[in-house]
């Protein structure tokens, strides 16, 4: 049975870069759960809490507005958060640019803002599946387990060849040794599982305020600063939400703004005076692309980077 077609253009308040926005989702360029012509359009196939759903976004910056599309049971709740998801409940008035780069940015960017998705334990399994590994081995991890597990995206995102992530109590019921065989190993299968396990405490932090949000997430043994701020700052809407223990961010973050690489200590310096947009001027100055040249070898598989958890 075909799912029908629900619709829905969101006008948003400021002018809005739909891709600078909701690049973030993706998880590497064989995404299985998202799609993109790298220009106006992406779709996402995502599990809302009401089911299954896919959404195609279309970007008419000359209308000032985005069309929206969903199919599958998740489509009205994901037509109502379509506002929090494009960033509209961001408030950056209060943002102060201390670097000339970071003004740039800011000037070069003017219609991103922070997302909130409201999709905790969907941001968060990724996240840890990428703890200290590169991002190629993380995102071939999740692009198997996905499309073993998950379901086919409803709608066009079937067309597209999509899946949907598995739900909470699908994940928890992956045998170690798939995690194994898809390169995943038990310091981060593990942490997966119990977060799959306490998938409704966890969506509870939407809402919650940032610190208290935070914390509940890193209460899941094997879930830290990283992988808590980084879920931050895709489902619930946090600004302040930086990435310490990055392997790369502290070294782009000073390299951009010092011209040295920095540690976390030093990025935490670097960074006080942008108190409540520290995540703002990290994602502004990635948009912007100022890193830290690559002078040495490329890591290869399976390189373990530190600081993440």
């Amino acid at each position: 049975m075909t799912s029908p077609e629900h619709t829905r253009t969101f006008r948003p308040s400021r002018p809005l870069q739909l891709g600078a926005v909701v690049s973030t989702f993706r998880r590497g360029a064989s995404d299985p759960t998202s799609w993109t012509d790298r220009g106006r359009t992406w779709v996402f196939a995502w599990r809302a809490p009401t089911g299954p759903v896919t959404l195609r976004l279309i970007d008419h910056p000359r209308l000032g507005e985005v069309e929206a599309h969903a199919w599958g049971a998740g489509s009205e709740w994901m037509l109502d958060r379509l506002p929090l998801l494009l960033g509209e409940a961001d408030d950056d008035s209060g943002f102060v640019a201390h670097h000339d780069l970071v003004a740039e940015a800011h000037r070069r960017f003017p219609g991103w803002r922070v997302p909130a998705s409201g999709l905790v334990v969907q941001a968060l399994i990724p996240t840890i599946i990428e703890q200290r590994v590169t991002g190629k081995e993380a995102f071939a991890a999740y692009r198997m387990l996905v499309r073993h597990n998950g379901t086919r995206a409803p709608g066009i995102g079937s067309e597209l060849g999509l899946f949907v992530p598995p739900e909470p109590k699908e994940w928890a019921l992956i045998p170690s040794w798939e995690w194994l065989r898809e390169g995943v190993d038990g310091a981060r299968s593990r942490p997966a599982v119990l977060v799959a396990g306490r998938a409704g405490r966890l969506e509870e932090t939407v809402g919650m305020p940032s610190l208290e949000a935070r914390r509940r997430l890193e209460s899941v043994p094997g879930v830290g600063r990283w992988t808590a701020n980084e879920v931050a700052h895709r489902a619930l809407g946090d600004a302040d939400a930086v990435s310490f223990g990055d392997y790369h961010v502290g070294k782009n973050i000073g390299w951009a703004l010092t011209g040295k690489p920095i540690d976390d200590a030093g990025l935490a310096e670097l960074l006080e005076p942008y108190a409540g947009h520290r995540y703002r001027v990290q994602r502004l100055l990635s948009l912007a692309g100022p890193t830290m040249p690559r002078r040495g070898p490329r890591f290869t598989l399976p390189t373990h980077l530190p600081g993440r958890g």
